[in-house]
């Protein structure tokens, strides 16, 4: 079958197992309902170029942007917290900056996933807990395990749909994000 029509059946067809596996059978643990934590490490999978690379770069960059922007809420509360209103923002500041310098090292290079981590570990924070939080601590490894099952999925949408696509078509990579064939 063609590149787009393989894409869209493995893509679809791991899409609903990926949703399951959230409100299934990990919906007794910290990582229920984190799907859409998931489903952005599995964009990022195919925005950072597919195969290996893509997968190594989606849960190591992530992973590195949530642990960031769990700092940048442990500092809002604490050391910042003073500041008020100013506070989240400043320590929200200080970790964009940080993801910046910290792309230097190429392992970390590849900036927007880095911010995509950062935003996500947001979500569990603030829609866990009695009180309608998580402590921010509490969320990086529901945060991490979501990204790495994300990437996992990513690479092998990509296999399943390279495995269907008919020869001599483009790739499941190049047919996901054209710029980056």
């Amino acid at each position: 079958m063609s590149a787009y029509l393989a894409l869209t059946v493995s893509v679809g067809l791991l899409a609903v197992l990926d949703t399951w596996l959230f409100f299934g059978p990990l919906a007794t643990t910290a990582l229920a309902g984190l799907v859409w934590i998931s489903f952005i490490a599995w964009g990022c999978h195919f925005h950072s170029g597919g195969g290996t690379k893509g997968t190594t770069t989606a849960i190591v960059c992530m992973s590195w942007g949530a642990v960031v922007g769990m700092v940048a809420v442990l500092l809002a509360g604490g050391p910042l917290g003073g500041l008020g209103a100013w506070s989240p923002a400043i320590a929200v500041g200080l970790g964009a900056a940080v993801i910046c310098l910290s792309s230097k090292l190429p392992i970390l290079a590849t900036i927007p996933a880095s911010v995509y981590g950062f935003a996500s570990v947001a979500g569990p924070i603030l829609l866990k807990g009695e009180d309608g939080t998580m402590a921010a601590t509490d969320a990086i490894i529901p945060t991490i395990l979501s990204i790495i099952i994300g990437g996992i999925f990513g690479y092998v949408s990509e296999v399943l749909a390279n495995a269907l696509t008919k020869k001599g078509d483009p790739s499941a990579e190049a047919t996901a994000d054209p710029e980056h064939a």
